[in-house]
């Protein structure tokens, strides 16, 4: 009589490891899926963070050389943000204190230009919205306006 180790050890075990890793696979892809999509939310977090530094960054140094800081600012957030859709972005402005929105700010007359409010030493704030998308395999697991929320102020030169 033979004896055989290997099939003494293997004796009704031989797809043991299928069916376990069968079992586990969702789990691990879901896992995985998830980290990926909070990957990209970050990314996108991280982009939007950075380029509105940039934007309020552009517009404290164009200060009142231009006569539209807001389109100054917004360019410079968009240039800055290449992952990002910029019809997406919603920009909105504080420039020494008076409040604007949208991509461009230019005034009709020169006392209400929004250049005119940016003096030197006075403060400009720029502030930008994009939509947060948490989505795994057609599920969302975000609220359903979610956003991402990032503001940046700077000294006017």
């Amino acid at each position: 009589m033979k004896f055989h180790l290997k099939s003494f050890l293997l004796n009704g075990e031989e797809g043991q490891s299928i069916v376990e890793f069968a079992l586990l696979l969702p789990a691990l892809m879901l896992i995985t899926t998830g980290l990926l999509v909070f990957g990209v939310s970050m990314n996108n977090y991280l982009q939007l963070t950075n380029a509105v530094e940039v934007g309020a960054r552009a517009a404290a140094i164009a200060g009142g050389i231009t006569t539209d800081p807001c389109a100054t600012a917004s360019s410079a957030v968009i240039a800055a943000a290449p992952g990002l859709t910029p019809s997406k972005l919603v920009f909105t402005y504080s420039l020494a204190g008076n409040a604007e929105s949208g991509t461009s700010c230019s005034a009709t007359s020169v006392e209400n230009a929004p250049a005119a409010y940016l003096s030197a030493g006075s403060t400009v704030t720029v502030t930008a919205s994009y939509p947060l998308n948490l989505s795994v395999f057609g599920r969302k697991f975000s609220a359903t306006n979610a956003v991402l929320k990032a503001s940046a102020t700077e000294l006017v030169q």
